[in-house]
């Protein structure tokens, strides 16, 4: 009897690269082929319990997981230089916030940060523990150009990603995150679409093997002049790609996290679209890709004003979804606190208030009860840049 050969949907883009074009092919079992089991994690009750913990109501997670190139270029818009013990002063500030458990529920951190302690010699994990925040770690290796695609990218670090995520599980993490990148006005190409959904899954599966809950984060970036209506075309497809590579490498889907954009125009695109017009395309877009079996969407900011961010968030929590929908912001909670700060230590606790601040209003807006009153003119201040890269 000829052996059934499953084929992966394949993706078509037409009209110059306008347009994705999904075409399914249907995969045909005999009754004859038997199919072996799949070996399940040794974690996998262990991944489960720490989504939902990260996934809590009225929680989020604070990202400060920015490489030391930028988190210098942070540190250098309030005159410090980009040095060890300037960035371990910046990240002590920010993980010793008292109560800021209360609104933040995870902590994704760089490598250098994971390994760090306060200079009262404390381990920074332990700092997060103390509050109930689950401490996180950046494991991809950045973005480098993709050949053979429209000047587009692919996220590295697949090589060694075994040992390093069981390294970081001895030394406290217990999520991971990986950010790759789609351009809208590239295209995107079906390859660029391909290799983010694959090395996704890739990565998930790994992560999920030692221990770590994997954040998935297709990034479609805000760079472009294009509508709504095309953002939210290229993110189905993205999504729907992401989902069917997820569920080729057996990944654990109960024990996932999600990091998408949220669905808005190009960043230059002529008219700005309001919360509820970015949360009803967005959430159409999460019901038709996601599974309710997912338990937390943790939408990035993505260069939005702190005060948008929170504000698109609130919209989306106004009635109830199939998953917790939350945040993990890294800009749109920081910004605030770097300019209170200025690297003063009279400055402390004034910039740990902004950060208190900027986290009850996003865990409000979790539960669906922000307003914006009273918000600051920085708060609204867009941060959107140009080709941005952590």
């Amino acid at each position: 009897m000829a052996a059934t050969m499953k084929l992966a949907p394949t993706c078509q883009w037409v009209s110059g690269g306008a347009d994705l074009r999904r075409s399914s092919v249907r995969t045909q079992v005999r009754r004859s082929v038997s199919v072996a089991p799949i070996r399940a994690s040794a974690y996998s009750d262990e991944l489960v319990q720490t989504a939902k913990s990260v996934a809590s109501p009225g929680r989020g997670i604070l990202a400060i997981d920015e490489s030391n190139a930028t988190c210098g270029k942070r540190l250098a818009s309030i005159g410090l230089d980009n040095t060890e013990p300037n960035r371990q002063a910046y990240r002590q500030l920010l993980l010793t916030t008292p109560g800021l458990g209360e609104f933040i529920s995870g902590a994704i951190l760089f490598e250098e940060t994971l390994y760090q302690s306060t200079t009262d010699g404390k381990k920074f994990v332990d700092c997060l523990r103390d509050q109930k925040i689950m401490p996180g770690i950046k494991v991809d290796k950045g973005l480098v150009p993709l050949p053979g695609s429209n000047n587009e990218s692919w996220c590295q670090g697949l090589d060694g990603l075994a040992s390093r995520c069981a390294e970081y599980y001895k030394q406290g993490a217990r999520f991971a995150k990986w950010r790759t990148v789609v351009s809208v006005p590239c295209g995107p190409s079906a390859l660029a679409v391909k290799e983010a959904a694959w090395g996704l899954a890739r990565y998930a599966a790994i992560a999920q093997d030692n221990g770590l809950v994997p954040i998935v984060e297709p990034e479609i970036l805000l760079d472009g002049e294009h509508p709504i209506e095309r953002t939210f075309e290229v993110a189905e497809k993205v999504w729907a790609e992401v989902f069917f590579y997820l569920s080729q490498n057996n990944v654990l889907l109960e024990g996932t996290l999600l990091k998408p954009s949220m669905v808005t125009p190009g960043a230059d695109h002529k008219t700005r679209a309001s919360p509820d017009t970015i949360a009803k395309f967005t959430l159409k877009m999460l019901r038709r890709t996601v599974p309710p079996a997912v338990p937390g969407i943790m939408f990035l900011s993505g260069g939005q004003s702190e005060m948008e961010a929170t504000l698109n968030l609130n919209a989306m929590n106004q009635s109830p979804n199939p998953w917790h929908v939350s945040f993990s912001y890294a800009r749109a909670l920081q910004n605030s606190v770097l300019k209170t700060w200025q690297g003063r230590p009279e400055n402390i606790e004034a910039a740990q208030k902004a950060l208190l601040v900027r986290a009850k209003a996003n865990s409000q807006a979790q539960l669906g009860r922000y307003t914006g009153e009273g918000e600051s003119d920085e708060a609204k201040a867009g941060m959107f840049q140009k080709g941005y890269t952590y």
